[in-house]
């Protein structure tokens, strides 16, 4: 007959087991870093409303002009379009404030607004640092399709922005369209895409009602998102962009417009500066929306960039990133719209030290701050240039740590734990067989199983692996994943409307 186990042996097994209460789960509520005040908030925004009306906006495409002066903006002395601050209180007022960004499978919807805080991906690396060779080397579409098959299992990686180009594809309407397909292929999370040319979003967006179930079906339930571009910093609109994202309005395509603008470079080199213009810039995106369609889903994507000032080269892993991001979601936020920042675009080429640390830096800085969406916060390297397998995994687990701490202290009467404190000091003298405690250790704590946390003499014996190396061997088993989100017969359908190119293995 075979021995019962001990109550030891029972409770060594339960806390050797996952736990079943996340405790840092995506979506919590930031915004207890503050890194401006609320008198130079106001004072940064007011700024912002003289730079549109007093300078105003230059290459205004003629459709967007002709809409705007209609909805109350003006030439200026300069011959700029000019806006009102009146006219951008009352679109502000007027602009959405939540939506649901949608993923293909309901357990992935994101709520988008007031201080929630997710992290997702974004870029256009030409650059994979290859998981086998540790060498970089242009990036294709089948890495885009491994990349997206490998975030479909990371669930601190809310959403999936493609986050490198294809770059075996040189045609523009076809590196559009397989990047869609690839995106279809490879997950059910939300995704987002940018568009090269705006005659691609119809034949996509088709190809998202395909994939849904028929003509009509994405606007319901839109999964996919356009990055766009449309402002050209120092205060100029980019034509091209804003085709695209008329285009995408006219399609429901949720909208994250997104200024980049470099300080020192394209904004003025003080910080206080980069964040009047970029928020008066990103002003400028949200009036172009809004001037077309009133409360159109469209994310605040205030993204000031750093520059070095000694050598002109994008520094993506700065402390000064680190705090424009967080102020630039700060502000953003303090205007009720739906933010978005930038995170996690470290400098380092491989995934090291100098790699944890900057993008520790950063993603925490910008989930404190309540980033509603923070965007390339995992896999990207080399100040965008590159992109890695290994980074995405690494990124996954330090999202946990850093969603713990927004996520915060919860101080009530079952917290504060006062019938455990008493039990312990007129009990046992200590705490470990208390309920709280066990109900603690998985609601309250996480552990990492990427991260080494063992003694030096079991980590030698178990081959002395490097962070980098235990990444490698987690992308290997990850990317054992071969999804099956659409089946063949919609499979067939799609390739013969597209000029889908078969250079991705695992679509056969």
């Amino acid at each position: 007959m075979a021995r019962r186990p001990s109550a030891r042996a029972a409770k060594h097994a339960q806390r050797a087991r996952p736990p079943e209460i996340n405790p840092c789960p995506p979506g919590s509520y930031g915004g207890q870093y503050k890194p401006l005040t609320d008198a130079q908030v106001q004072r940064i925004y007011t700024e912002a409303l003289r730079i549109l009306e007093q300078i105003g906006m230059a290459d205004v495409p003629p459709v967007l002009l002709k809409q705007a002066l209609g909805k109350g903006a003006k030439k200026n002395s300069l011959g700029r379009l000019s806006f009102p601050a009146a006219m951008v209180e009352d679109i502000v007022a007027g602009a959405c404030k939540t939506f649901t960004f949608y993923g293909r499978d309901p357990k992935h919807d994101i709520q988008v607004g007031k201080d929630r805080v997710y992290f997702g991906t974004g870029g256009a690396a030409v650059q994979t640092l290859d998981f086998h060779t540790g060498q970089y080397r242009p990036s294709t579409l089948a890495d885009l399709y491994d990349f997206t098959r490998l975030v479909d299992q990371l669930p601190n990686v809310s959403w999936f922005t493609r986050c490198c180009i294809a770059t075996d594809i040189t045609d523009f309407y076809k590196l559009d369209i397989n990047t869609a397909y690839a995106l279809l292929r490879g997950t059910i999370k939300p995704v987002a895409t940018a568009f090269t040319v705006a005659d691609a979003v119809d034949p996509i967006i088709d190809m998202f009602d395909m994939a849904m179930g028929g003509k009509g079906m994405y606007a319901q339930k839109p999964f996919c998102k356009a990055h766009i571009s449309p402002v050209i910093s120092p205060l100029k609109y980019g034509d091209d962009a804003v085709q695209v994202a008329l285009a995408c309005m006219r399609r429901g395509v949720p909208i994250s417009n997104i200024v980049a603008a470099m300080t020192g470079a394209t904004s003025p080199a003080p910080l206080a500066g980069t964040l009047a213009m970029t928020l008066a810039e990103t002003l400028a995106a949200l009036l172009m929306i809004n001037v077309f369609e009133p409360g159109y889903p469209m994310i605040f994507s205030n993204w000031p960039l750093v520059i070095d000032l000694r050598t002109g080269a994008f520094r993506g892993g700065s402390g000064e990133m680190a705090l424009l991001n967080a102020a630039s979601a700060q502000l953003s936020n303090s205007l009720g719209l739906p933010s978005g920042c930038a995170a996690s675009m470290s400098d380092a080429k491989v995934p090291d030290a100098q790699m944890g640390m900057e993008k520790a830096l950063t993603a925490l800085s910008c989930g404190l701050a309540g980033g509603n969406m923070v965007y390339e916060s995992s896999g990207m390297m080399a100040s965008l240039l590159g992109v890695s397998m290994e980074a995405f995994v690494m990124d996954n687990e330090m999202l946990s740590h850093v969603q713990r701490c927004v996520r915060g202290i919860e101080v009530d009467e079952e917290h504060l734990g006062f019938d455990s404190i008493l039990a312990a000091v007129t009990g046992a003298g200590h705490f470990i067989d208390q309920p709280q405690t066990m109900l603690a250790m998985e609601r309250d704590y996480y552990y990492p199983t990427l991260a080494d946390r063992q003694e030096p003499v079991v980590w030698q014996a178990a081959g002395s692996l490097d962070h980098w190396q235990r990444a490698r061997a987690k992308v290997e088993e990850l990317l054992q994943h071969q999804p099956n989100y659409l089946d063949k017969q919609l499979d067939r359908a799609i390739r013969n409307k597209y000029p889908i190119l078969a250079t991705i293995p695992a679509f056969g």
